[in-house]
């Protein structure tokens, strides 16, 4: 098989020639955003091959082209910095862990739609482990998001301590590291579900009135003076500037009129654009409660 290249524009890529069509088999170079060819030598190009882009450390976006239809294994696996990856609306076949280690991917869109489930369809592969659900032809359809859903909830059902034996008896982890105490397996555990239940709620398209009650109850039960804090140390944590998150909180009964004053002390220094934000809701919102219930009380 004759490996030939072609340059971008800040590296290169290998190709070869395979049925009249083209397979690209590596990618060298340090892209940020990278538009993979339509057509090479007036041959369409329709495989992304076997670790193709494996640990392409600085690639943010990629396009493919629209006559794709074969993503082979570990193509794009360990692109740490991958966050958007933009493919056709077509059935695409696809290998085992072609976005294994993509932790910062947060969208996969479809050319020529911007749509709320490609957050959903990023997910799918990348936080619900359901490689069945990559499917660019019938993403965002009713049937699709039901799926999607049956996955989310099997998932926030699962006991917080499922799994933790298992991992201890296979040695997954080294002896004596914090992720073999119970406390912290179970902590990881609440957070990827607050991640997960945020995530849908944010995007809601399609999504049954039981299950939002079901994922707005979880997040309330972790909210700021509870038991456990996990929906607000996800999002002082990993959101801390993120406006539309402390909204989503206040929107949502996790920041309220008996806890915001613990949020602001928790959040010290740190952040102080959104931490004047929030002492301005709290002046404007619920001292206004207070003023209202003075008044009834009066009358």
């Amino acid at each position: 098989m004759k490996i030939q290249e072609i340059d971008t524009e800040y590296g290169t890529l290998k190709y070869s020639i395979v049925d009249d069509c083209i397979m690209v088999v590596e990618y060298r170079g340090r892209d940020i955003s990278l538009i993979v060819p339509v057509s090479i030598d007036d041959k369409p190009v329709t495989i992304i091959g076997k670790k193709a882009f494996l640990a392409a450390k600085e690639l943010k976006e990629v396009e493919l082209p629209e006559h794709i239809n074969v993503i082979q294994d570990w193509a794009f696996a360990s692109c740490r910095n991958l966050e958007v990856i933009t493919l056709p609306r077509r059935k695409i076949e696809i290998g085992q862990g072609i976005l294994k280690d993509c932790d910062k991917l947060s969208r996969i869109e479809l050319m020529g739609e911007n749509a709320t489930f490609s957050y959903l369809l990023a997910a799918a592969m990348n936080k619900l482990d359901a490689f069945y659900l990559f499917n660019p032809q019938d993403a965002g359809s009713e049937s699709w998001l039901e799926q999607w859903d049956a996955k989310m909830c099997s998932l926030m059902d699962m006991d917080d301590t499922e799994g933790f034996s298992k991992m201890l008896l296979c040695g997954e982890e080294d002896y004596g590291s914090r992720e073999n105490n119970l406390d912290y397996y179970v902590e990881q555990r609440r957070r990827f579900k607050v991640r997960l239940a945020m995530l849908r709620l944010m995007h809601d398209t399609g999504l049954k009135a039981s299950v939002k009650d079901m994922l707005l109850t979880y997040l309330r039960s972790h909210k700021k003076g509870e038991e456990s804090e996990e929906t607000w140390r996800v999002v002082l944590e990993e959101h801390g500037d993120e406006r539309e998150y402390y909204q989503f909180l206040l929107d949502n009964g996790c920041i309220t009129k008996d806890n915001i004053d613990a949020v602001l002390d928790d959040m010290g220094e740190q952040h102080a654009e959104m931490k004047a934000y929030l002492i301005n809701y709290r002046s404007t919102n619920f001292q206004n409660e207070d003023a209202f219930s003075a008044l009834e009380f009066e009358i």
